[in-house]
């Protein structure tokens, strides 16, 4: 803005104070002609009206109302323009103008006022200018701080500084906010309420509001049309337009910023997921040099398996910080730190699975604080969002080392099917329960006899020859309906655990058979 000092030191004897010759610094907002007896009308407010002096100069009494009629419209200097009219500056006109605090300023005869008013837009110019190149500098400097490790702190601090104000960065993924100065803290709940409104509402554009008394400007943070977060702003003074073009600076860095991260989350999960699916199919070696490779750490060589569904209406973020706080059923240990610390998540259907560390059941048991953490932040997205409590179920394995990952899994999943919304079931496998339902299932298929083809595979150890020849099939039939037999089962019929389970279960099933005929 430009002040009334600058514009009488930029004009000099053509324009000073009626006082002392020097103007106190008083910002006008432009520069404005009348000999209205009331130009209030035609006024802004933080005018600097200039006049001849001939609609109050006549008198004190109409130089008093002249005054405080300026005075109720804000208009704190007044321009007193010789010769036309007045030759000197009467005493009653400087003592109104003292009563009203309206700085009088005189131009002197044969001063044209269009002097006055070029001279204040020149200044204006400048000051524009000015404004401008300090911005560009602002802006450089938010720039080389976008590429720094703390880039978040680093933009939101220079952003606060250069609006002489304060600046909160609200992440949408339930991080902690990002704010300068300390005092700042004392709006977030609010700045977290009005954004999340927005967010509901589907809102993505900016607003202004009011917090404690502060205004206060919200700004969304896209990618495209995905919101990464919010900027809130109070500025210590009103936003210039070069304050505005670093706010919208801002916005872009931070916006790009989310990107980065975006894409680097995305890298992640790709390589996390195929050293998981690796280590699921029993590829030890080739997941390790993946892992390192991936900046995924060193896999221990004990490790307990996680497999979790959740429903439709139950993202995958909300599902895994429901986890920690599902119902555990007896003898699990609780997991939040190893939930935290996993880096192996793997999806497939509508199955994912996390490989955990097992570490000492010292450091596996989580504090009570870092799990009242991770329930709050699944409440947290669950009242903020209007969402569905999460409908989640999981099942956790007993520890066991990579090698018996592979032979586990069908168990496991089997297990799952049957586990409650809600629970963390435990994955300790109980064959002798399940094959009785094989049995049923392989006997209540019509297409084939998949109980004859399915108990001639076990009795003869998986040697199709001799199994084949007993059936009186080829061997290519019956390694259809072998592997019709699994699908149906969801089970690996070469694993020791499920072969020796299952084949009890059809001696129990042929021996019933017989007693009955």
């Amino acid at each position: 803005m430009i002040t009334l000092l600058q514009l009488g030191t930029e004009l000099g004897s053509e324009f000073f104070s009626a006082s002392s010759g020097t103007f106190r610094a008083i910002e006008i907002s432009g520069v404005h002609v009348s000999e209205l007896e009331d130009p209030t009308t035609y006024l802004d407010g933080g005018e600097l009206l200039l006049t001849t002096g001939m609609p109050f100069a006549a008198s004190a009494e109409d130089s008093q109302a002249y005054m405080r009629r300026l005075q109720d419209k804000q208009v704190r200097a007044l321009g007193l323009g010789l010769g036309p009219w007045l030759h000197s500056v009467p005493d009653h006109v400087v003592e109104a103008c003292q009563l009203a605090n309206i700085e009088l300023g005189i131009v002197p005869d044969q001063i044209p006022f269009q002097n006055i008013s070029r001279a204040y837009w020149r200044l204006a110019a400048r000051d524009q200018a000015s404004d401008l190149m300090g911005s560009l500098g602002t802006q450089t400097a938010l720039a080389r701080a976008a590429v720094r490790p703390d880039a978040i702190n680093a933009v939101v601090r220079g952003l606060a500084e250069a609006l002489n104000g304060w600046a909160a960065y609200l992440s949408a993924d339930a991080l902690p906010a990002t704010y300068y100065p300390a005092s700042t803290a004392s709006f977030l709940d609010e700045l977290r309420s009005e954004s999340m409104r927005f967010r509901r509402n589907g809102v993505p554009s900016a607003s202004t509001f009011e917090i404690q008394g502060h205004e206060v400007a919200l700004y969304p943070i896209l990618s495209g049309t995905k919101i990464h977060g919010y900027l809130g702003i109070g500025a210590g003074r009103k936003p210039t337009k070069a304050d505005r073009q670093i706010i919208m600076t801002v916005c872009t860095l931070l916006s790009l910023r989310s990107r980065q991260r975006e894409l680097a989350a995305s890298t992640h999960q790709a390589l996390s997921s195929a050293t998981t699916k690796l280590l699921l199919h029993g590829q030890q070696e080739a997941a390790r040099l993946i892992g390192e490779e991936a900046g995924l750490g060193q896999i221990p060589p004990q490790v307990r398996i996680l497999l979790y569904r959740k429903g439709p209406s139950t993202d995958g973020t909300t599902a895994l910080q429901a986890i920690a706080s599902l119902d555990r059923s007896s003898g699990l240990p609780d997991i939040s730190r190893a939930l935290r610390d996993c880096k192996l998540h793997y999806e497939q259907g509508t199955t994912s699975y996390l490989i955990l560390s097992e570490p000492a059941e010292r450091s596996l048991v989580a504090e009570p604080a870092a799990q009242q953490t991770a329930i709050s932040l699944a409440s947290m997205a669950g009242d903020q969002f209007n969402s569905p409590a999460p409908e989640v179920r999981a099942i956790l394995s007993q520890a066991l080392p990579l090698a018996e990952i592979p032979s586990t899994l069908s168990a496991l999943r089997r297990a799952l099917d049957s586990v409650p919304v809600g629970t963390l079931a435990s994955g300790t496998a109980d064959f002798d329960s399940s094959a009785d339902t094989w049995v049923k299932t392989l006997q209540e298929y019509a297409r084939a006899d998949l109980f004859s083809a399915v108990s001639s595979y076990l009795r003869h150890r998986g040697r199709w020859e001799e199994a084949s020849r007993e059936l009186a099939i080829h061997r290519n039939s019956l390694r259809h309906r072998i592997t019709v037999a699994q699908e149906l089962l969801g089970a690996n019929l070469d694993d020791p655990d499920v072969a020796a389970a299952l084949w009890l279960a059809l001696r129990r099933a042929q021996k019933k058979a017989h007693h009955g005929s």
